[in-house]
């Protein structure tokens, strides 16, 4: 049955709309061009795709073009605001944005171990009404939030992990009370990482990779055929249980300790590079994987000079490629991306290492690169995915 005028309007405006999503700000010939219609129909769709409100002229192709067809359209930013928060053992950071991603506002404190479940969310919650106050957003139409933890794959709601905190799973809930005409979701921190990797950082010509997270904890994202994989209980990418040789034990249900996070966490990394005598007396828990990345970034800093430096390396790329082989032995990925801050400072200078010992250990090729987005990527993924749940919403065509 062929489609009605109407219907092919509205196929062509969801079309138009999905290639400002994806490309941008876009001209006439240039819809033209990637729609395939003819010019007066992407008239057509440019009048009505603004007088529904949904698009706007924001500047001109060119500086020496003039007239309709130098216009540039876009995707109205003020259409709708949309929060992303990065939770952490130790604090939240939150941005506003709008709907293109354009930053407004951003705001991040510390929430303390002693601070108590109820407190801590209040401290939580009130970061994001003082984002959204000084981004000007009356209403935040989505909020994304990425956090440490198994997320159930069939409710989507972080399940209940020993270790976290309990103002992390009582945050989410908070936000829907306190934001009760919002869409609240939360992902995975590591799994958001590898979606702001794959759009933005180091994978963007893959669609297939996996993510190695090196934080104060140790976890995977396994990206296959372009989607990311959960497993069925959403704790796909556990490595920090991994077992692996080199510990002086094996990891147990309900503690990874002897795993894989025992040889590359931040308090590993700490000791290790104690070890080879690079850095001075090891800190809090708390505070270890500052630590651990301020000691990476100075080695590779040095490590063409001091041969101290070099040494840590090489033996933190032996740990790493431990576990990395596992993971490649299974999945053949075709390339690993180290993330998290320790692996964003420990750049080419650790991923080479890695990529050398993978090599050796391992007959499948495999890339090894360094994330240049490091533990940002998780508040990006957060807002990507806030983004683009939004524009799905808003641009959907009417239902009969």
């Amino acid at each position: 049955m062929p489609a009605t005028p109407s219907t092919a309007r509205a196929i062509n405006d969801r079309l138009a709309l999905q290639l400002f999503q994806r490309e941008g700000p876009l001209t006439a010939a240039q819809l033209k061009q990637l729609t395939g219609l003819s010019r007066p129909s992407v008239a057509d769709l440019v009048e009505r795709l603004a007088a529904a409100g949904l698009i706007e002229v924001v500047g001109e192709a060119g500086e020496q073009r003039r007239g309709p067809n130098a216009k540039l359209y876009g995707i109205v930013a003020g259409l709708a605001h949309l929060a992303a928060l990065d939770v952490r053992t130790e604090g939240v950071s939150v941005l506003v944005s709008d709907l293109v991603g354009g930053v407004l506002a951003e705001a991040s404190g510390p929430i303390r171990d002693d601070a108590g479940t109820g407190p801590a969310v209040e401290q939580a919650v009130a970061l994001v009404e003082r984002a959204a106050k000084e981004a000007g957003a009356d209403r935040l139409h989505t909020v994304g939030i990425g956090a440490p933890g198994l997320i159930d794959p069939a409710g989507g709601e972080l399940r209940d992990s020993g270790g976290l905190p309990a103002w992390h799973r009582r945050l989410v809930a908070a936000l829907k009370e306190r934001f009760p005409e919002s869409r609240v979701s939360v992902e995975n921190e590591t799994n958001l990482a590898a979606l702001a990797e794959q759009r933005d950082g180091a994978a963007r010509d893959r669609d297939t990779f996996v993510l190695l997270w090196l934080d104060l904890g140790i976890g995977a994202a396994l990206v296959l055929d372009g989607a990311v994989r959960r497993g069925a209980s959403g704790g796909a990418g556990e490595v920090g249980f991994l077992p692996v040789p080199g510990t002086t034990g094996l990891p147990s249900a309900t503690d990874c300790g002897g795993g894989f996070h025992s040889l590359a966490s931040a308090s590993a990394i700490v000791a290790l590079a104690g070890e080879y005598g690079v850095g001075g007396a090891g800190p809090q828990a708390a505070h270890a994987a500052p630590h651990a990345t301020a000691l990476v970034a100075a080695a590779t800093a040095a490590c063409g000079a001091d041969p101290a430096a070099g040494r840590f390396l090489d033996a933190l790329a032996d740990r790493v490629a431990l576990g990395a082989a596992a993971i490649v032995s299974v999945l053949d990925p075709g390339c690993v991306v180290l993330a998290g801050e320790i692996g964003r400072v420990g750049g080419t200078a650790l991923a080479a290492r890695v990529h050398r010992r993978l090599a050796r250990m391992s007959p499948l090729p495999t890339e090894v690169r360094a994330s240049p987005l490091g533990g940002a990527a998780v508040l990006r993924g957060a807002l990507l995915t806030a983004r683009d749940s939004a524009q799905t919403e808003l641009f959907a065509p009417p239902e009969r």
